[in-house]
């Protein structure tokens, strides 16, 4: 197979359907979400027995417990990817809004119209219900997608996107809406990363070497998501039953995912105090923890915390344990290794809280609350398409505002440059 014309076949319909999309409405594309969900349910059963071919594939190849989780359907994982497609469509369309309208002297009025990007790259790892959402968004905000998904998952992400574009088909809207990238050769992204002109946005999602890879190679915008390497930092002011449960939730409740705790942080005036409960915990949920001296003086059963382990993204149940003089230091700490993703809080106090949502510089930052909040669906977003670590176009979870830009919009009554 010539995977450069597949490729570009690929993303040359992709471009067809984009401006398919740009005529149209709001209604159109709600309909259309309403019924991919619906599909997707009703074709559940066939998505499990696909996902399962993929499971025994990484199972074979030794990937950890929690790549698996990310990997894993089942009925409750694919009523959620659904429900994610109804609340898409329930969200106020974007495209076409007019912002900034102001009369200049001359009389003319000049403003911005929010408008789609156009022809949208993802690439990504693991996950497959990315293949729904990204889908969803993408149509929602007038673009359409060029998917590209990781080997772990080619079976499940091929059923999802046939399904999905089985509905634009027979809604009578253009198939290049969506379409699906299924070479598992790493080739297919480095020819793809290359079209400029007509793909115009990159957005690759997975590992750190992927995304790196990416944008090295790339002759397209990429908008990043680094990996989460995340704090909560527990105040000498805290209620330490909070922390302690905040502190349970970021690490254990999911700990494939990016906005998981990799490092906890603690007020030495509080560690006696909160330490010992908050390791037990840890202990009883299967957590290997690695920790500072101090905290080892307390257990010394826990591992000795390296330098190079404070870097690390885990995505799995361990987590780092750093007593620290005060918020002062915490937030030192959070400087020199974090990868600006998610980066919490717990206290009582006001003024520190205040001090930590100003001076933390990550694309979400939170008190009294789990970084696994970091989330489109949890800020009222729908789905999203990625978490952006850049501080250029989008920052943080982006949804549709975040997939269309702007184009100035002049209403003139006959004037001319004098």
């Amino acid at each position: 197979m010539d995977i450069r014309s597949f490729v570009l076949n690929k993303a040359l319909e992709a471009k067809e359907g984009a401006r398919a999309l740009a005529r149209t409405s709001s209604k159109q594309k709600n309909a259309v979400l309403i019924k991919m969900a619906e599909a997707l349910q009703r074709n559940a059963k066939k998505l499990i027995a696909e996902n399962r071919k993929d499971v025994k594939y990484a199972e074979g190849k030794g990937l950890s417990k929690a790549l698996i989780d990310r990997l894993t359907l089942n009925q409750k994982r694919i009523d959620e990817m659904a429900q994610g497609l109804v609340e898409v469509a329930a969200l106020t369309d974007p495209v076409g809004e007019i912002l900034h309208m102001r009369q200049r002297p001359n009389g003319m009025s000049v403003g911005k119209m929010r408008v789609p990007i156009g022809v949208i790259g993802i690439i990504y790892e693991s996950r497959p219900n990315v293949t729904a959402d990204a889908a969803s968004l993408c149509l929602k905000a007038g673009n359409a997608v060029v998917l590209r998904g990781g080997s772990e998952a080619i079976h499940s992400n091929r059923a999802i996107a046939k399904i999905l574009r089985g509905i634009l088909k027979k809604e009578g809207l253009h198939e290049g809406a969506i379409t699906f990238i299924d070479i598992p050769d790493r080739a297919a992204i480095m020819e793809m990363i290359k079209l400029e002109g007509i793909v115009d946005l990159v957005i690759p999602r997975g590992g750190e070497a992927l995304i790196r890879a990416v944008t090295e190679n790339s002759r397209i915008p990429v908008l990043k998501h680094y990996k989460g390497v995340c704090h909560v930092f527990v105040d000498r002011d805290a209620d330490l039953k909070m922390a302690e449960d905040i502190c349970l939730n970021a690490k254990v409740q999911r700990p494939g995912t990016c906005n998981s705790m990799e490092t906890m942080l603690v007020d030495r005036k509080i560690s006696k105090a909160f330490l010992p409960g908050m390791i037990k915990r840890f202990k009883k949920a299967g957590v290997k923890m690695k920790g500072c001296p101090l905290t080892r003086k307390m257990d010394p059963s826990l591992e000795n915390v390296q330098e190079e382990d404070f870097y690390q993204e885990y995505l799995d149940l361990i987590v780092n344990i750093k007593v620290v003089d005060d918020i002062e230091k915490a937030m030192e700490h959070i400087a020199k290794y974090s990868s600006v993703h998610s980066d919490a809080i717990v206290t009582d106090d006001y003024g520190k809280a205040m001090r930590f949502l100003k001076e933390v510089d990550s694309s979400a930052v939170l008190v009294n609350a789990s970084t696994r909040l970091n989330d489109g669906f949890q800020f009222g977003l729908g789905a999203e398409i990625g978490i952006s670590t850049d501080k250029i176009h989008a920052r943080g979870p982006m949804g549709l505002e975040e997939l269309t830009c702007t184009k100035f919009i002049v209403f003139g009554n006959g004037q001319l440059r004098e």
